[in-house]
């Protein structure tokens, strides 16, 4: 199948697909006598794998890792059971920076409030974010 059959059918772009090919996660595909890339039609089940990891979190190295461990016959499921785990381990620390970050903001928020525009006149400081 043409590449934009492909694209339709994997619900990606011809530019993605192509792209996909160029850093190997996509076989280079057959060619046609004109010169045309012509894909097998396993060429879908691969690009939707590779679509759903990413929705999933695993990055294209991730991807290629797995794919290639498929590819050579071996199992994945460790593989991609490591690879969750430390994303999940990355997003609980993204969580607690951003709940830190977003106390802090409150504490300047409240002091905000309590404080007397009126009385703010150094040009050089805010006395809600240098209170000193």
């Amino acid at each position: 199948m043409r590449i934009g059959a492909l694209a339709e059918r994997s619900g990606l772009s011809a530019q993605t697909i192509r792209y996909y090919e160029s850093i190997d996660l996509l076989p280079d595909p057959q060619r046609t006598p004109s010169g045309y890339r012509d894909y097998a039609i396993d060429a879908v089940e691969r690009l939707r794998f590779i679509r759903e990891a990413q929705a999933s979190g695993l990055t294209l190295d991730e991807v290629q890792t797995l794919l290639s461990m498929k590819d050579a016959g071996v199992a994945t499921c460790s593989h991609t059971m490591a690879f969750l785990d430390r994303h999940l381990a990355e997003i609980d620390a993204q969580i607690e920076r951003l709940q830190t970050a977003r106390s802090e903001m409150a504490d300047l928020a409240r002091r905000a409030r309590d404080r007397d525009p009126g009385s703010c006149t150094d040009p050089n400081r805010c006395q809600v974010i240098d209170p000193s």
